[in-house]
């Protein structure tokens, strides 16, 4: 469509060719400026502006006005649009003023889409610089420089963005079809491998190790442990998954299959709880009861007894290295262990002994009941009285049961003594026989009174106390709630005959006899028996002291820990402490058996059921024509059937020879040393309940030689 404006009717252009009047209206009209949009030329929606018709070149008198026009409108519909080839004149209405068309006759035709709109372009003045651009006054418009850069700018970042999501992708699909570079499982290399070939590689040379047992070693002992008893299983498949046999979205997964060092551990399915007892048994061998500081007052004056740190295994760093070390590691592996530091130390145990141990045993305590007084002396209640940990510092304390019987004595003026409870057997059954009442000082509201009265110093070392009626500290009803009614276990040991044997074991045995374990309780062996001193009954015999024999008082003695230790072995007890002898003695069950040592070595025990146990002991003596007999017995109510097993010899060891010319010295025949298992299994009706396994670890015994070891080599004695 060709747009051509009526020129009679356009108002103001009345101009007439070679009118004064009418070119004095045209420079009027071209000192307004450029860019003044002719009043009421508008292109509306969907008209179209010719084109083909336009001069090739405009003439210098061209109308102004009509220039403007022309050349702003075709300013807003192209920005440089292209001439025809062969442009084509249309015929004109209107005289000719020249040789060029009227710019009103001429119009443009641009091709827009259907639904564009062209308005009349906005005015705007002319600059210099436009004036200069061919001298048309035509406006091609402003553009921002910065655009342009912009736009390869973000190009750029969404051409790199779709470079890493493509290759993002593509090693997400690569992870899972291959390892990673430079990986290990376990030590095996498998990097690059596919999936299967790295499972392949790994069960070759770790599967085999599933059942290679796992050695932990402390102090020169070793401990196996069996994986399967340790809870531990080979995880294959999941070792080859957690190390990049499975497809991951991780960027570090994706980066590690080309890059890095890639160390896996095998994946292993853990029964925690078998762990945990198989390292607890360990620490039943390695742990180290902390010594607290302590004072005691067995002659009337006060013992200090220097604290010293416990060690315990370290269960969870024993745990990982059993884990780390099993399919991969065959040699031994330290046992972690920790140090346990006593509540008070040194400096502490000091400042006890001055501020509460020597002002308690400074002078007796005066005792009144009513009108009467008596003088409790220091020995009446030293051997009760004790400076022990509690609360975490050093505290006076009165053991009223050991109380009693002095506090007794020393008071005979006042009242009667009570009896205990007790049970005895009689015809091959347990009686309980009654306690009975006494009238005098109550031995726990005593030492109750006393604490206080210990630390003071004169006449205010004195306890007002009432003579009441005394209980018994161990009464009928608490013998009867015990419910001891039959023999649960029974041992007896054999020995040589030699006097002290008979001297030292039966007194050994008379101290035992008798002995109660209320449930929870349990039995030290040390302190129920006390120190192998002369005054206690003891004479001098055989003892192992260092690898050998030698002459102490309370030789013998062992005998009676050894049968004891069997007693509560087959009654179900539960073994607190037992030490087996440095070297193995053939009248003795190998594997269980028990050497004490006053001070050091003992043998304990505790009572786990909900029912009292009574030990009995009693020696048989020895002749010169006869053996002697050991016999221990428990009676309870039995829990628990118990057998015994033992595992073969192992790690032998072979003796040396030893001279020794000392008075002490006791020949000694050479004995082969080795390590041995023992089982123990425990039955209710007939089911098997649960196992229990101790090691014995015995030494080599040199062959004794007494005198003076020989200068030449060439000895025969040698």
């Amino acid at each position: 469509m060709t747009d051509k404006p009526d020129r009679s009717m356009t108002p103001g252009d009345d101009r007439i060719p070679g009118d004064p009047d009418s070119d004095m209206r045209e420079a009027d009209i071209a000192q307004e400026g450029e860019g003044v949009v002719e009043p009421g030329l508008v292109v509306e929606h969907d008209d179209e502006i010719e084109l083909d018709e336009r001069p090739e070149a405009e003439p210098a008198d061209v109308d102004a006005d009509a220039g403007a026009e022309v050349g702003a409108e075709s300013a807003e519909a192209v920005d440089d649009p292209e001439p025809d080839d062969d442009p084509e004149p249309e015929p004109s209405e209107e005289p000719e003023t020249g040789d060029d068309p009227d710019p009103d006759e001429s119009s443009v035709e641009v091709d827009e889409p259907d639904d564009a709109v062209l308005t009349a372009p906005v005015a705007r003045e002319t600059t210099p610089a436009d004036a200069g651009d061919g001298g048309n006054g035509t406006w091609h418009g402003e553009s921002d420089g910065d655009e342009p850069s912009a736009h390869w700018g973000r190009r750029i970042v969404l051409g790199l963005a779709a470079v890493l999501a493509v290759l993002y992708v593509g090693g997400y699909f690569l992870t899972g079809s291959r390892m990673p570079a430079n990986a290990t499982i376990g030590g095996v290399d498998v990097s690059g491998k596919s999936p299967a070939a790295a499972r392949s590689a790994v069960d070759e040379a770790l599967t085999p190790n599933v059942d290679r047992e796992i050695t932990l070693t402390h102090g020169g002992t070793d401990f196996d442990v069996r994986p399967e008893a340790a809870g531990l299983a080979f995880d294959l498949d999941g070792s080859i998954s957690q190390a990049g046999g499975q497809r991951s979205w991780k960027p570090a997964d994706i980066a590690g299959l080309f890059v890095g060092d890639h160390e896996f551990a095998p994946a292993l399915d853990v029964d925690d709880a078998k762990l945990q007892s198989a390292i607890g048994t360990i620490g039943e061998k390695v742990n180290k009861d902390v010594v607290e500081a302590q004072i005691t007052f067995p002659k009337g004056k006060p013992e200090p007894r220097e604290p010293k740190a416990g060690r315990v295994v370290a269960r969870a760093d024993a745990a990982t290295a059993v884990r780390e070390a099993y399919l991969v590691n065959d040699k031994p592996i330290k046992v972690p262990t920790a140090v346990v530091e006593p509540a008070v130390d040194s400096d502490g145990l000091t400042d006890a002994m001055k501020e509460i141990a020597e002002p308690a045993v400074s002078g007796p305590v005066t005792i009144r009941v009513g009108d009467k007084s008596v003088k409790l002396p220091v020995s009446a209640y030293a051997p009760a009285l004790v400076v022990r940990v509690e609360d975490g510092k050093l505290q006076p304390h009165l053991d009223a049961k050991k109380l009693a019987k002095p506090l007794t004595d020393s008071t005979t003026g006042i009242g009667r003594k009570a009896v205990d409870a007790t049970v005895r057997i009689e015809n091959g059954k347990p009686v309980v026989v009654p306690g009975k009442e006494g009238v005098g000082l109550q031995p726990k509201e005593m030492a109750t009174k006393l604490i206080p009265a210990l630390a003071r110093s004169g006449a205010q070392r004195s306890v007002e106390v009432e003579a009441k009626l005394v209980e018994p500290l161990f009464t009928t009803k608490d013998a009867k709630a015990l419910r001891i009614k039959e023999k649960i276990s029974s041992f007896e040991t054999k020995f040589p005959y030699a006097e002290y044997r008979n001297t030292n074991q039966g007194r050994a045995a008379a101290l035992i006899n008798g002995t109660i374990l209320e449930p929870g309780e349990t039995f030290s062996f040390n302190d129920v028996v006390g120190e192998r001193t002369a005054a206690n009954g003891f004479v001098s015999g055989t003892v192992i002291n260092g690898g050998v024999f030698r002459e102490e008082l309370g030789g013998g003695v062992s005998q009676v820990a050894t049968t004891t230790y069997n007693a509560g072995f087959f009654g179900a007890m539960d073994d607190v402490e037992h030490h087996p002898h440095a070297f193995y003695i053939n009248r003795y069950p190998v594997g269980r058996e028990a050497t004490v040592y006053f001070g050091s070595l003992d043998l304990r025990f505790k009572n786990p059921t909900k029912y009292g146990v009574l030990i009995r002991a009693n020696v048989v003596k020895s002749t010169p024509s006869s053996p002697g007999r050991m016999q221990v017995e428990l009676w309870s109510t039995k829990v628990y059937e118990v057998n015994a097993g033992k595992s073969g010899r192992r790690n032998g060891r072979s003796p040396g020879k030893q001279y020794d010319d000392t008075d002490k010295c006791v020949p000694q025949e050479p004995i082969k040393g080795f390590d041995i298992d023992i089982y123990r299994t425990f039955y209710q009706g007939g089911k098997k309940i649960k196992t229990e396994t101790d090691t014995a670890n015995y030494q080599a015994a040199d062959n004794v030689i007494c005198g003076k070891k020989p200068e030449s080599p060439n000895d025969p004695s040698e």
